[in-house]
């Protein structure tokens, strides 16, 4: 039998990674142990070591003296203009979609909406944030731009906040899905201007929630002290 291609083994370690990073997993300052990697995924040095690399070189994790790589979080006057540059992406987004967008997407979009409204009926922040996740994924593969659509990925992993849901947050959610309506009809109708408007400001109005929450962390170099990652197999 033909062993796994080394790429294959590095790729599989670093979709795992992105995905514990995305849901919170591995929060910021979890130390990323290459020995640990070995064990945990059986394999040798290189593909963990190429893993690691591949997520310090999108961002993902951060090099820290004698901690070596952590995942690491955003300072405020970090986020501000990454903000920027996620509101022109998102709403270039919208506008795609709205010209571009299959049908199929189109009712997968309508879904999603639907999940968010479910969601906000229960009150609940994680089911919310999982739906919302979703529903802005959609749209990015909606502007059928696969560069656009990797871009916004990578940088709302990111911009991820690292401590809770930012959907917590005194009515962020019913104001959320308010404004997911407006992006919603302004896609299926097919009208750019109207997507594209109703999404930056969508964005600007998430931005400033997680601004807030970022300012009301305690003061740091934006890379708090590493923590272990947890062993899981």
């Amino acid at each position: 039998m033909a062993s796994t291609p080394r790429v294959s083994l590095s790729e599989r370690i670093r979709e795992t990674l992105e995905a514990e990073i995305l849901s919170g997993k591995l929060d910021a300052g979890s130390r990323i142990d290459e020995q640990e990697l070995m064990e945990r995924f059986e394999v040798s040095r290189t593909p963990a070591r190429e893993a690691i690399l591949h997520l310090i070189s999108a961002g993902l994790l951060a090099t820290v003296p004698r901690q070596g790589a952590v995942v690491p979080t955003l300072s405020l006057s970090e986020y501000v203009p990454m903000h920027e540059i996620l509101m022109d992406l998102e709403g270039l987004a919208a506008r795609l979609s709205a010209r571009r967008m299959p049908l199929v997407q189109r009712r997968a979009l309508e879904q999603a909406h639907g999940e968010c409204a479910r969601a906000a009926e229960l009150d609940d922040a994680e089911a919310y944030g999982r739906a919302n996740r979703t529903f802005h994924e959609i749209i990015y593969d909606g502007s059928l731009n696969e560069v656009l659509a990797r871009q916004l990925r990578s940088m709302r992993l990111r911009m991820r906040h690292p401590r809770r849901s930012l959907f917590d947050r005194p009515n962020r959610i019913r104001h959320s899905l308010a404004e997911h309506q407006i992006i919603v009809a302004a896609i299926l109708s097919g009208d750019e201007d109207a997507a594209c408007k109703a999404m930056k400001e969508h964005i600007s109005s998430g931005g400033n929630v997680y601004a807030d929450a970022i300012a009301s962390m305690p003061p740091g170099r934006g890379v708090p002290p590493a923590r272990r990652t947890r062993r899981t197999r």
